[in-house]
């Protein structure tokens, strides 16, 4: 991959890393309930189960590339568009006043806790199951990863530097909200905050398509 590539990549899932979704509303909520050490296990559930959707992902990028060069192109031009439209929702995204509350929510403040020994388990697969079973992150992996495939390299080399580079910046992003949940999660209860926020993020995504539209003009 292309060192122009990359950095395009790691600005993608860097911005969408720390944007609040499901899994930051998940890692949150086990830090506020559990400390921010066992919150690290729902954050690695969620990086394994991105390797898995890399992987599928990949291999799916590896039969078109071989097979229907043309197919592939197109998918990745609507990769890039999927890109934009991805930047502009989430700058526009509606903001909550309740933020801390809803995070709270996730695990149910009833919730009945795991075992001591079990519960980096339990949120391991917390984190893994929510991460697979998300429809957005079939969305997110499957429409924006061709975008970053180059045809004429290896794919699988490619793949192995998504999964690392991804992984990274995932895990740089919940590491920061596990170590701030309180303070993050107070935060977003600003809607003025928030708005900042989703627009900056919004806007370093539509910086990485830009980016990668010239790396692979040049």
């Amino acid at each position: 991959m292309e060192l122009e590539l990359w950095i395009s990549l790691v600005t993608l899932f860097a911005a969408g890393g720390l944007t609040p979704g499901p899994a930051v509303m998940l890692v949150i909520a086990s830090s506020l309930r559990y400390g921010m050490a066992l919150s690290m296990a729902a954050a690695i559930g969620i990086c394994v189960a991105n390797m898995i959707w890399i992987t599928l992902a990949a291999s799916g990028a590896g039969v078109l590339a071989n097979q229907f060069p043309t197919v592939f192109l197109g998918l990745k031009v609507a990769g890039l568009i999927f890109i934009c439209w991805l930047a502009w929702k989430t700058a526009t995204q509606p903001v909550s006043r309740h933020f801390e509350e809803d995070v709270v929510s996730v695990l149910g403040v009833n919730a009945r806790k795991p075992p001591k020994y079990g519960r980096v388990v339990t949120l391991f697969f917390k984190g893994f199951g929510l991460q697979l079973a998300n429809p957005n992150a079939l969305v997110f992996f499957g429409g924006l990863l061709p975008a970053f495939f180059d045809v004429s390299t290896p794919i699988f080399a490619q793949a192995v530097v998504m999964i690392l580079t991804v992984t990274m910046t995932e895990l740089f992003g919940l590491t920061v909200y596990a170590g701030g949940a309180r303070a993050l999660a107070h935060q977003f209860d600003n809607p003025r905050f928030a708005r900042i926020f989703y627009v900056c993020a919004g806007l370093v995504m539509a910086l990485s398509v830009a980016w990668a539209l010239i790396a692979q003009l040049l």
